[in-house]
């Protein structure tokens, strides 16, 4: 049996409280999770999820073992554990968890080296973290890993000879991503000839991005903001760089609490959509004279850079709510600072620069959404954990008919989501006639 690292196992009880709260409010998995019980489509297989840990991923991990999988979760980022949800995980509900707020990079890569030796059949990321390990060891690129930070993966590929490691995971059914960033890596992997699996790219479904990304991220990074700062939004101008699904989630939500919100971008479409949305648009080196708060949701690197931290006026406010802290030139921070304070409030660190100016950098840049506040509210999680568990059981029965690729997720799925979601909000809608199937599927009807 995988054993388990957590941090805190007494949190226990605390932690099952918060996840069947969670799951009050998850009714579609809670449905798909019920027919897993009776139906069994997992049974047998092992799955490696590198994922945050939180009350609404544990309803998850409950559903994909109702399946019959046996599941190791590992987190996708250091500071999204929720330890009280990990030691319930352990303890009451069976599952191995590799899991510590907090943990430090090794920790995190010696986690993924157990997500690895598990044997997985299934994988799922947010990021690709997980993926992206099995690949540099399969394609022998061992060179291009951190040799401190990914140390343990080094280690443990080294175990094995290179064409050892070209069939470590040839057992591979396939794997989830749920992440912009991930789904972008994943694309950057089929591109450059590297994936070796199918791999369902559940973020670009409807439901998760449509739904997670905008009002999931919008409500939660705004949350863990005021969590972090208790900043009042009103009247403040929020910076939001990124006009995706993710920004316009944010850029809404800051604007619905009085917000003055700019819009930094790069595609002239989404900048053109966030003017004709009544949002300014202009220049990060513009806005980051004038802004109070800044918000990066690019999936992007070096997105707010020394040049725009020495511009910022004195006390403006600092995170990121994309995958990974890259967006935030944070190295560059360092050296314009002659004094760093961290935690001068939970999770706010304060830079003074030797300028004299204060900046403040929230959830040391990190998600914010996460870092400062407990993530995405269980009900739009219902939606995408629904999504994941469905796209899972696809991929199990069309084992060895994917191509190594990335792939939609099938619009059957899509719909039965959607449908269900509907049905749990008692909203009930129409059904197309056989006279209008009719007229959409043909061509002779004119004007």
């Amino acid at each position: 049996m995988a054993a388990s690292d957590i941090a805190k196992p007494d949190l226990a009880p605390l932690g099952k409280k918060r996840l069947l709260w969670a799951d009050q409010d998850m009714p579609v998995l809670a449905r798909v999770r019920d027919r897993f019980a009776r139906e069994k489509p997992l049974k047998g297989l092992r799955m490696s999820a590198c994922l945050h840990v939180t009350a609404e991923t544990a309803n998850l991990v409950r559903t994909l073992q109702a399946g019959g999988a046996e599941v190791m979760l590992i987190a996708s980022n250091p500071l999204s554990t929720q330890d009280d949800v990990a030691a319930s995980l352990v303890k009451d509900y069976g599952a191995h968890v590799q899991a510590i707020h907090g943990e430090d990079g090794p920790t995190y890569y010696k986690h993924i080296v157990a997500a690895l030796d598990f044997g997985p059949h299934i994988t799922m990321d947010d990021g690709a973290d997980l993926v992206s390990a099995m690949l540099f060891i399969a394609i022998n690129r061992l060179d291009q890993l951190d040799p401190v930070k990914q140390k343990p993966v080094v280690d443990w590929a080294n175990k094995f000879t290179p064409d050892q490691r070209k069939t470590k995971f040839d057992s591979l059914i396939g794997s989830m991503e749920e992440t912009t960033t991930g789904v972008i890596r994943l694309r950057a992997m089929e591109r450059d000839g590297v994936l070796k699996f199918p791999v369902i790219a559940v973020n670009d479904a409807a439901t998760k991005h449509m739904f997670d990304n905008r009002y999931g991220t919008g409500q939660s990074t705004i949350d863990g903001i005021i969590r972090a700062t208790n900043a009042l939004i009103a009247g403040r101008k929020v910076v939001v760089s990124g006009y995706g699904w993710c920004g316009k989630g944010v850029s809404l939500r800051a604007r619905g609490l009085g917000a003055n919100v700019i819009v930094t971008e790069v595609n002239p479409i989404k900048a053109l959509e966030a003017a004709m949305d009544g949002v300014s648009v202009m220049p990060m080196a513009e806005a980051a004279r004038i802004g109070d708060i800044f918000i990066t949701v690019t999936g992007n690197k070096h997105i707010i850079r020394a040049e725009h931290f020495e511009a910022m006026k004195d006390g403006a406010m600092v995170c990121n709510s994309g995958h990974f802290d890259v967006e935030l030139d944070l190295v560059a921070l360092d050296n314009l600072t002659k004094e760093k304070i961290p935690d001068v409030r939970r999770e706010v660190d304060e830079y003074r620069l030797r300028s004299g100016k204060r900046l403040y950098v929230i959830g040391s840049g990190r998600l914010v959404n996460l870092a400062a506040a407990e993530g995405h509210p269980p009900s739009v999680m219902d939606m995408s954990f629904a999504t994941q568990a469905l796209a899972t059981e696809y991929c199990v029965k069309n084992k060895g008919k994917l191509k190594p690729a990335v792939h939609d997720v099938p619009i059957e799925v899509e719909k039965y989501v959607a449908r269900e979601k509907l049905a749990s909000m008692g909203i009930a809608i129409d059904t197309l006639t056989k006279e209008q199937e009719a007229y959409l599927s043909g061509w002779e009807h004119g004007t």
